[in-house]
């Protein structure tokens, strides 16, 4: 059987580099990069098998990154591999594409096995994670209120914004004009109910579009 092609992405290095060795015995660790922007540049550049990556991500959550990613290459597999015991994370995961979805702190044990069931086209969901999951999978989307109302533009202008950057350091990342971001961010207040920045942030940490 070939090796998978697996792509790493997290924002701690060392981390990167412990996934790496561990993996490395059995599949081709192609690439690791630090947050959700570098993972789309180099999906596209490294076409992997398999991407590793965690939801908690500068520039691109990895959650918004697995859906774009998705669109780009509907074949590729992804596994979450996170601290987030959260079931609602979870399904949101798999909402967004995830074939699999497991917790760093056993990751050890239990990393090379999701992927060797995703790679045979199974799931795998780390038995810790499962208690809760099934409830929020079932829970309508909608659930997750307001989130359904955002644009992809918008949810990607909304995380670096509560990251604390400038309208102008925004406009940069996205190759837009300030002009454009502040449109984003005045809509989504008016479109949401929010009537401070400060709401707006607590409303991204709430839904998961940045993690604190």
């Amino acid at each position: 059987m070939r090796r998978p092609r697996v792509l790493l992405a997290d924002d701690h290095r060392l981390l990167r580099e412990a996934f790496a060795q561990l993996l490395e015995p059995g599949c081709d660790v192609v690439g690791a990069v630090a947050d959700g922007r570098a993972l789309l540049e180099a999906a596209r550049e490294l076409r992997p098998d398999i991407v590793v990556l965690d939801v908690a991500m500068p520039l691109l959550n990895g959650l918004d990154a697995a859906r774009q990613l998705k669109g780009l290459m509907p074949e590729v597999r992804l596994i979450f591999l996170t601290v987030s015991e959260d079931p609602d994370v979870a399904a949101e995961a798999f909402r967004a594409g995830a074939s699999g979805y497991l917790l760093k702190n056993s990751a050890a044990s239990e990393l090379f096995k999701a992927i060797q069931e995703v790679s045979q086209g199974r799931s795998y969901i780390t038995p810790l994670a499962t208690e809760g999951l099934v409830g929020s999978l079932i829970r309508e989307p909608g659930a997750s209120r307001g989130t359904g109302q955002l644009s992809t533009r918008q949810r990607e202008v909304l995380q670096l914004l509560a990251e604390g950057r400038t309208m102008k350091e925004v406009a940069r990342i996205l190759t837009i004009t300030p002009r454009t971001v502040a449109f984003h961010k005045y809509s989504m207040m008016e479109d949401l109910g929010i009537k401070t920045s400060a709401e707006l942030v607590h409303f991204a940490i709430k839904h998961h579009i940045v993690v604190v």
